[in-house]
Order: structure tokens, then sequence, then C-alpha cells
């Protein structure tokens, strides 16, 4: 399974799988599972086929012409292929030697780029693979026999890859290790690892196939969660500096001119017991925008700073950093904040402000330290770094956080987000951290009212929607006005960053920052309201002084890209407008509706959108409409946009992983998963009595692979 792919198959095949598939070794190939399976019998249906992308269908084959290129010398071989309804047409260039084997009736499997000419469907040039035409032993059972379709490109195309599988498939020893222990194996009516590989790859029935993959399924969950749960049992075996509670936090709780809820008072006690443990915390707070996550992590600072230890917070952007030291500032108050002097460092401060911040943190004068990357630079040192708080933690590759996590001596780590994370979603992707959840919002709050502005089908309703953000000014509320793109007349459109896809409509955002402030300041609804602009490419001090002169009551509507998505803190802005709903995920819109209803003032979202009906980019609107429940909305948007988005770049030894796993439908395998893999490692953590699932470790779970989930 670790041998070279080159010498199994040849060099030329194993360089374009290597650039397709990024296989290197027999395991890579043998681990490129079927997308699905055909039989001999069927024929794809042709006319829902998708113009513009790769496909692979069976079809026989119904006319075959020859003709004469008009503009250049040279014949053209068109053949029409079918599935009984529709038709479409192969064509090849100065090819006619072609028309041998492509005769009328013949069957195959036929691939390539789905292009349109003259009305129909055509492919230009495809791979094909023909079926025998005569079959006469069991024809019936040859009719129903799956052919595994691969995952492919235009380079290779699914039967080149099973031809290489089939070859190495053959030449493996049948008595390979298997990673599931015996008894649980024998237990859930599953097969050895080498029967599992052919069951997949060379199916004699959809049965057998089946029950492969769910073979294969808990394979892959079992390294998944036997990696995890080694990388928690690595980090109990670190030693942490005990940080007992003291007067600090107490003086800290009596000045609080609120009550803590519920889920934050049973947060703290976790981390409180968690910080005098004798190894290092690893938790995950996850809560909604706006149920104290910030206040949680601030009573955990007190906490480290009992013991003259340094907590350390990242935030994503400058706006959010310094917001956040005006916060913990105002929170200590007079009387504790000279104490633990919270300081401020980030890129773009003056080289003068940087060396005095700098100088602070190195003493260990600074108890508590916000900051963006700056804090990730080498010249950044601390006396004593205790604690690191993450914000935000998908906004961080996983490199960046384990950076500033070794700047002190195994410190506790708290990762904050606002992005509620599925059961499933947290074992399968941070399975080595603690997660903790605020589901209680504070009182007070007056809520939001969420509505989807469908303009495509009621025009009328876009001049509403201006009606009420005037409405709401005139009231002395603020707006935001959150657009996907900066400058729409650009050549590219551009945007912050990359926006889904909407089916079936123009790819191109219909409004941008620049043409929706031009707008506005056309109509004579909004003389007098003032308009400012806010997106990514702005200079840091601009940024953050429109933010502050929107926080202080200046301006009436901000109009913004998603740059204002994370925790900019507005109690009086009360109207959130969308535009171009439909071009954000779940997550995000709910994100971006959290910034209004802060305070007493009600909140009022319009999701403004030309999308369809019935698409998936309407279903994401209407779904972030119809509930204010962001862990329901977590369900919801994995559901709608399947895990590899969710789980995200930044933990991608995680998602490389995950072949045949996927978390929303196989939670039963992956908790089933994850509690055979803490018995095996309790008994044998050393896995000497499991050779197979020790083999497959090393294989699957690659350094890479293992430095992603350590620093997760």
């Amino acid at each position: 399974m670790d041998s070279r792919l080159d010498g199994a198959v040849g060099g030329k095949t194993a360089t374009v799988l290597q650039r397709a598939f990024g296989m290197r070794t027999v395991g890579d190939l043998l681990a490129h599972y079927p997308r699905r399976y055909a039989r001999h019998g069927e024929l794809t249906p042709i006319r829902s086929l998708p113009v513009g992308e790769q496909v692979t269908i069976i079809a026989e084959v119904k006319r075959v012409t020859e003709r004469r290129m008009q503009a250049r010398k040279g014949m053209i071989l068109e053949v029409i292929i079918g599935d009984g309804n529709g038709e479409m047409s192969l064509t090849f260039f100065n090819q006619q030697w072609r028309a041998k084997d492509l005769t009328v009736g013949r069957r195959g499997i036929f691939a390539g780029k789905v292009g349109m000419y003259k009305g129909g469907l055509q492919f230009s040039h495809p791979d094909y693979e023909l079926f025998d035409s005569a079959v006469e032993i069991e024809p019936e059972r040859w009719a129903n026999t799956p052919i595994p379709i691969y995952p492919a490109t235009s380079a290779m195309a699914s039967w080149q890859i099973r031809r290489s599988i089939e070859l190495v498939l053959d030449g493996i020893d049948e008595n390979i290790a298997d990673p599931i222990p015996e008894p649980l194996r024998t237990s859930r009516g599953l097969l050895p690892a080498y029967q599992a590989l052919v069951g997949i790859h060379r199916p004699e029935s959809l049965e057998q196939a089946e029950r492969a993959r769910d073979t294969l399924r808990l394979q892959e969950a079992l390294v998944l969660q036997t990696a995890l749960a080694q990388q928690r049992v690595a980090v109990r075996a670190l030693e942490a500096t005990p940080r007992p509670e003291g007067d600090l936090l107490q003086r800290f709780d009596a000045a609080l001119p609120f009550e803590l809820t519920h889920d934050q008072e049973a947060v703290g006690e976790q981390i409180g017991h968690s910080l005098v443990a004798p190894w290092p915390m690893n938790l995950l707070v996850q809560g909604e925008v706006g149920s104290g996550k910030t206040l949680v992590a601030l009573r955990a600072m007190l906490q480290v700073a009992q013991s003259g230890g340094q907590s350390a917070l990242i935030a994503p952007t400058e706006v959010l950093a310094a917001q956040h030291l005006r916060s913990i500032a105002k929170s200590l108050g007079p009387e504790l904040a000279p104490l633990l002097m919270p300081t401020l460092l980030t890129g773009q401060m003056t080289a003068a402000e940087r060396r005095k911040a700098a100088l602070r943190v190195a003493s260990g004068q600074a108890l508590i330290v916000v900051g963006t990357h700056a804090l990730l630079s080498d010249k950044t040192t601390f006396a004593d770094l205790g604690l690191v708080v993450v914000d935000e933690q998908h906004r961080f590759g996983v490199e960046q956080r384990e950076t500033l996590r070794a700047k002190g001596t195994a410190p506790h780590a708290l990762v904050l987000t606002a992005t509620p994370i599925p059961r499933t979603v947290a074992i399968t992707v941070f399975g080595d951290l603690e997660v903790a959840t605020l589901r209680t919002m504070p009182a007070g709050r007056a809520g939001i009212s969420t509505f989807v502005a469908p303009v495509a089908e009621k025009p009328g309703w876009f001049a509403r929607v201006w009606e009420r953000a005037t409405e709401e000014v005139a009231k002395g509320h603020q707006v935001f006005v959150v657009c996907s793109a900066i400058d729409t007349d650009q050549a590219t459109a551009e945007t912050e960053e990359e926006a889904p896809p909407v089916e079936g409509e123009a790819q191109r955002p219909r409004w941008g920052v620049v043409q929706v402030a031009e707008t506005l300041a056309t109509l004579p609804t909004f003389a007098g309201i003032r308009v400012e602009i806010l997106h990514g490419k702005m200079p840091s001090e601009e940024k953050d002084a429109i933010m502050r002169s929107f926080a202080a009551g200046e301006i009436d509507v901000l109009v913004a890209t998603t740059v204002i998505e994370v925790g900019v803190d507005v109690p009086n802005a009360s109207t959130m407008i969308i535009l171009d709903a439909d071009r954000f995920g779940v997550s995000q819109l709910h994100q971006l509706r959290g910034r209004v209803g802060r305070g007493s003032v009600p909140g009022l979202c319009l999701l403004v959108t030309e999308a369809n009906v019935g698409t998936p980019a309407r279903a994401r609107v209407e779904a972030v409409a119809a509930t204010l429940d962001g862990f329901e909305l977590a369900e919801v948007d994995l559901e709608l946009r399947g895990e590899g988005d969710v789980l995200g770049d930044a933990q991608s030894g995680v998602r490389s992983s995950l072949r045949l796993l996927r978390v929303m439908k196989d939670q039963d395998v992956i908790e089933l998963a994850r509690d055979v893999a803490e018995k095996i490692l309790a008994e044998d953590p050393m896995l000497t009595k499991h050779p197979g699932l020790a083999e497959a470790l090393s294989r699957h779970m690659t350094q890479t692979e293992r430095a992603a989930l350590a620093k997760t």
C-alpha cells in the first residue's frame, strides 16, 4: 500500500494521477473511491446533462455520418448517441478511423465537457470506452454488473482510473492489515480490509459495494478519531502552570452592572477548573453573536493575571482588535484597568507606538494584550504567556494559531466562535478540543425580525427597502447596507471574498458598495441622510475612523462589504439590509444579521435577492429568514452546502482525510468510532495489539495532517 505509484502503473500514468489528484502511493490510488455505479444495461438521461461540466455517461450509438469541413481541409466524423429519449452528438476532426468501432447499436461509456452546438448538446473529441458487442455468457448478469464511475478530470477519464486500480488491486497482498478490530468488524457484519477494497472497486452487485462502503466508512472514522484521541492524550501529557482564582476575578464580578447568564456561569466554572489543571486547557467556546463570549474570555484572563500570567487575544481585523481593547478597558473600569494594563499591538501602529507596546508586553507589565497578526511577529515576546484567546477561529489558519501558542510554555488555549458548530462537525474536526456552548442570550435584547425581499418577483419591494431605511433613520436609528462586491462596474467585479455561485443566475453581483452609494445619493428621500462607505481595500486608519464615527452616531447609513461581519458593536443600529443576499452562505448571513438588535432597539433584517424560488441560492436565504437559532441554521448550512465547505481550508488535515465519511449522515458511525478509539487507547496506548490501526494511522495521517490536528 505504501509502494510508489510509478512502480505499479508506470511513470506516465503516475505523473498524471499525481498532478490530477495528488496521488503518490498505491494506497492513495486505492483510496480514490467510485463516485457512483452504473450498469451495462442502463442508459444515462441525456437531456438533464449540465452544459459546461465534465460528465461521464452511458449511451448507445444511434447514427454515424462523415462530412467535409467547409472552412479548411479535412473531414468531420459526427456520431449521434442517445438514451432512448434524448440525443447528443460526438464530434471528431480527421479521425474517420473511429467509425470502425463506433457502429450503430454499440453501447459504451462516454466522457467529456458538455457543450452546445446548433441548439443541441455536444461532446467534442470525447474519451470513450465501448462495451463488448457480443455477450454470450450470462447476458443478464453482465447487464447488471456495477460499473464504477470515478471522480475524473479531462486528463484522465473514469475508465482509465479504473484500469489503473484493477492493475494495482491484482498486485497487493490479500492479507493487508485491518484497522478495524475483528470483534467489532464481525459484530457489525463488515468485510476484511482486502475484501472491502475489492468490493468497492470491483463489485459483483450493488449490495456488495454498499457493504464495502460501510466497512471503509468505519475504517475512515476510526483512523480519524484515533488520531484525535491521541492528540487529546498528548495535550494532557504537557505540563501547564496552574492559574488559581483570586481577588481580581471576585472584584470584577462584584462590579458587573448585570448578572451573568446561566451559561456564562457554567462555562466560566468549566474554564476555572481547567485553568488549575496540570495540563493546558484546550477549549472551543461557541455561542451566538451577543451571547457573551468576550466576557467569558475576559474572566479567564483575570484568573490567569492573578498569578502574573499574560493573556493574548488575537482578532482577525484591526477594527475588531481596537474594539476589543476599548471594550475590555471599559469592562475592567478605572480600578482594575491600571493593574492589568490592557495593551493594543497591531501592524498599523507607528514605530514608536509599537516599540512602547512591545516593551510593555515583553516586560510583563501588560497582562492583557490584544492584537492582530502583529502578535505573531518574531519581534513580539511575552514575559509569561499563560492564555491564548483566538477570536473567530475560522479566520485563522492552524499555523498562525500555533505560532502564537509557541510564544509561551504550554499556555492554555481558548477559541471563540460565533458560528455554531453541529456536534458531529465538532467531534470530527475539533475532536481534540473540549467544546463549551453559550446558548442563553443576556436579558434586555429586543430581538430581530427577518424578511426576504424577492425583488425579481416583486420589483416594487426594492423601493420599499429604502423607504424602511429612511423610516429607521427618522426614528434616530442607524442602518447597515451590505454588498458582496466593492465595485461591480470593474471588469472583475472586485469582491472582498469568494461568493458562492448563484444557481440559475448571472455570476456577477448586481450591487457593489460604490453603486449603492451613488444610487442613494440620487434619492430625494435620502437628502440630509449621512451615508458613508466601508470596504476591505481602504486603509486601516480610514476603516477604523469610519467605524468609530458610525458607533458614535455620526453616520446614519453605512454601506459596506462583509468587513463589518465580525464583532462590530453599534447598539443604536436597528436595520441590516443585505443586497444580493443569495451570494452569501447561511452562517455568514446569520453573522451579518447579528450586527443589529444588540441593544434595546428592535432589529430588522431585509434579505434582498433575485434568486428564483426552488434554487439552492433562494433556499439559503429563506432558511435564515425562518429562524434566529444559529444552532439550527448550522445544521441547515451543513445540509445545504455539504461538509466540504463547512470544514474549511484551515482544517486541511482533517478535510483531506474525509473520503466516504459524511458528518451529517454518519453521526452514529463517528460517535461509535470515537468511543472505540478511546477504549483502544486506554487499554493499548502504543497500539501494539492493533497493528492494522497503527499502520493505517501512519499511512493516512501524514506528518502534515497530524500537525494540522495538533494546532487546531
